[in-house]
């Protein structure tokens, strides 16, 4: 048997020689593809807010009413929640029947925002987008609308989230809080 099997890798060597000498020679491989474009590099960077003295519980409060408010017009049931900047809260509040899932969404989407110092939507955006990178940033961050950072005279002094409706919903309510700060 062993004399059969070294016979039969004889004949196919023989034949494989035969066909590489009765090829042509292989073509020189292609250039590797360039690189994707990294976005390009702007000067500065991008949301580089300063940060400011946290927002006190007063004007919070205020900001809770302002959403409550828009809210209200438009028969939305939310959660609202503002935090100071480094994304711990200050105030809280679940109108009546909003769903209580969106408790911790409505705080997430805040924290995202002021520790992130843009709106949480810049996170969605991406994300649909195809950057799936967006989800291993932060186990924390919130990548929906309706989280606005609050900026008072050009410095971070916290944020606002809002939860319970569409993002959009969230969103719209949150920025009529967001827009008292100046």
């Amino acid at each position: 048997m062993r004399k059969s099997v070294l016979a039969s890798l004889m004949v196919c060597g023989a034949a494989l020689a035969g066909a590489q000498a009765g090829a042509q020679a292989p073509a020189a491989p292609a250039a590797p593809p360039s690189p994707p474009a990294a976005g390009g590099t702007a000067d500065g960077m991008p949301f580089d807010i300063p940060y400011g003295t946290p927002i006190g519980l007063e004007t919070a409060k205020k900001l809770v009413a302002a959403v409550e408010a828009e809210a209200a017009k438009h028969r939305w049931k939310l959660n609202i929640a503002v935090v100071d900047t480094h994304g711990d809260l200050i105030h809280f509040s679940r109108m009546d029947g909003a769903q209580l899932a969106s408790i911790s969404i409505s705080q997430g989407k805040a924290r995202t925002a002021a520790r992130y110092r843009r709106e949480s939507r810049v996170f969605y955006n991406a994300f649909e987008g195809g950057h799936q990178y967006v989800s291993t940033l932060d186990p924390t961050l919130i990548a929906s609308p309706g989280g606005w950072p609050l900026v008072e005279g050009g410095k971070l002094i916290g944020a606002i989230g809002c939860s319970g409706g569409t993002g959009d919903q969230d969103a719209a309510a949150c920025k009529a809080g967001a827009d008292l700060v100046k």
